[in-house]
């Protein structure tokens, strides 16, 4: 008999653990004011609807507004942070507040706890309530900067609780928040998901939000946040129309197929991961080199890849350094039927910033790829064996000539950038705004001065782009 594939090893794995979490105290804590165990939701809670918390459409307009700022508020108790903090240390390997480094990256997200939330005049009880994130967390933790990176899943202890099966935060299961870890502007995430939908490249939808936490100690303010879609919970449906196919969420190259970069974000419990095998598979064929017609067709047959070169395009236009080619992280890949798989873009808290010269600036791991893509080496198959055939590489100039003449015009940029800032600015900086400890902002100054860098930003990449499609600016 073979032995089991990684991801299921790995699912054992964590089937295990999770137990001996709970039963060490840092499976989430009992302790919440608001745990009512009960299979009458609106028994347990005076504030339950069915359009607020129950099975209703995803309401974009009050979750995800363009014109305003939401106000969402966290309350956990002090048992609820020493939990985290315990579940931190066990994984990291140092406390809050710490100047300790993270060794290998964890095999497990950071635990859920139970917290109520708070929101437009209703509460939502024991959602799950967990931090996320790589260095933007580290960052975070070791500063004891409570401008914390997390997550929030609404129906995470439908298990423990009955009333909260099936919960929902008016139609969302699940919503991610960013920090702002990097950008003084605290634009980035928000705007780039924007610039890519414009440029008919789906993306999650954004928002920005006041957040008030209170660690078991009284209400802070933990500044302005970009709440973020989950792709797997609502974004597929709704900008591609159904679900049906595979959700991945990989951590690959490209190069070689190996299960475990390719975690599944539905189906999990069919291990079959043929699509994305064959895509691999066709991406590196020999064929590419002996009969190029054929690669192409074969590659298509299994990928979307006029999506992806359109992606590209875009993504190298606004500079986004922690994506493919650079990381191997950040997308996810959708089987949408009769299309072949889908490049889907994620976490964008890096985008639109870098040097407007030909690879950026920064460190050695931070720069972002040329408009040529010639520095680009073998393992990156996707972006060098794309690059290097003469027929998607005419295609994807074309698709950057669009999005030059299009979409990415100083006065559409600028309009957008100005918005948001105007929008936010009363909560970032003045009695209102953000405080030390609970910011990332090195003053209250690089606020004002990120608007500039980011029209500045702009007007480099055009001149940069002219240049290389040979165009007037």
């Amino acid at each position: 008999m073979s032995s089991p594939d990684p991801v299921r090893r790995f699912a054992a794995f964590r089937r295990l653990l999770l137990p001996l979490l709970v039963l060490a105290g840092l499976g989430g804590c009992t302790d919440h004011p608001t745990d009512v165990d009960t299979d009458d939701p609106a028994a347990a809670n005076p504030d339950w609807t069915t359009a607020s918390h129950g099975d209703a459409a995803p309401d974009y307009a009050l979750v995800f507004p363009q014109d305003s700022v939401n106000v969402l508020r966290i309350t956990m108790t002090a048992a609820h942070w020493a939990a985290i903090r315990q579940n931190m240390v066990a994984l990291w390997g140092f406390d809050f507040g710490q100047p300790g480094m993270p060794g290998s990256m964890p095999l497990v997200d950071p635990q859920y706890v139970a917290v109520r939330v708070d929101f437009n005049g209703r509460h939502w009880d024991s959602v799950g309530f967990r931090l996320k994130g790589n260095s933007s967390l580290s960052a975070a933790w070791r500063q004891g900067n409570y401008k914390l990176p997390f997550r929030l899943n609404f129906d995470e202890h439908e298990d423990r609780y009955r009333a909260v099966h099936d919960q929902r935060f008016h139609g969302f299961d699940e919503l991610s928040m960013s920090a702002g870890f990097h950008d003084p502007s605290l634009l980035h995430e928000k705007v780039a998901a924007d610039i890519f939908r414009r440029a008919g490249i789906p993306a999650a939808r954004t928002a920005h939000y006041r957040v008030f936490v209170d660690f078991g100690a009284g209400s802070k303010y933990c500044g302005v946040y970009t709440m973020v879609e989950v792709i797997e919970d609502t974004m597929v449906k709704d900008q591609f129309g159904e679900e049906s196919g595979n959700i991945y969420k990989p951590t690959s190259q490209l190069r070689d197929f190996l299960p475990a970069q390719f975690e599944k974000k539905n189906h999990q419990e069919l291990a079959n991961y043929a699509d994305v095998q064959a895509f691999v598979g066709a991406l590196n064929s020999m064929l590419r080199t002996s009969n190029p017609a054929a690669w192409r067709a074969g590659l298509e047959a299994t990928f979307d890849v006029e999506h992806f070169l359109k992606y590209l395009a875009v993504n190298n236009a606004i500079v986004n350094w922690d994506s493919y080619g650079r990381m191997a992280q950040n997308y996810y890949l959708y089987n949408r039927p009769g299309r072949g798989l889908t490049w889907i873009p994620w976490d964008h808290n890096e985008a639109l910033t870098g040097d407007p010269g030909i690879i950026g600036s920064g460190s050695p791991g931070q720069k972002g790829l040329s408009l040529s893509m010639n520095e680009v080496t073998a393992i990156w198959p996707l972006i060098r064996n794309l690059a290097a055939d003469s027929v998607y590489y005419a295609r994807y100039r074309a698709h950057l000539g669009a999005f030059y003449d299009e979409v990415f015009t100083e006065s559409a940029m600028n309009a957008l950038f100005e918005k948001y800032h105007r929008m936010i600015a009363p909560y970032v900086v003045g009695p209102d705004g953000e405080q030390p400890r609970y910011t990332f902002l090195p003053s209250p100054d690089s606020f004002n001065v990120a608007l500039g860098v980011l029209g500045s930003h702009v007007r480099s990449r055009r001149a940069l782009i002219a240049t290389f499609l040979q165009r007037t600016p």
